[in-house]
């Protein structure tokens, strides 16, 4: 597993969606983290992951 998403790859992550922006996000940098760690944690290890996700088929 790495070390987490680079900056590079949060940075790019926290430019808003038009929907996002209106949903509005108080830590856009925090979020963007947490979703490139939860993508990273899904391809590092998909049947653990695929077990716990209740949006993936078979799981």
């Amino acid at each position: 597993m790495t070390d987490g998403p680079s900056e590079k790859n949060v940075d790019q992550r926290a430019e808003l969606l038009p929907e996002e922006r209106a949903a509005g996000s108080d830590d856009t940098d925090a979020q963007a983290r947490a979703i490139l760690e939860e993508s990273q944690e899904r391809t590092d290890d998909p049947e653990g992951t695929r077990h716990d996700s209740t949006q993936t088929p078979g799981g």
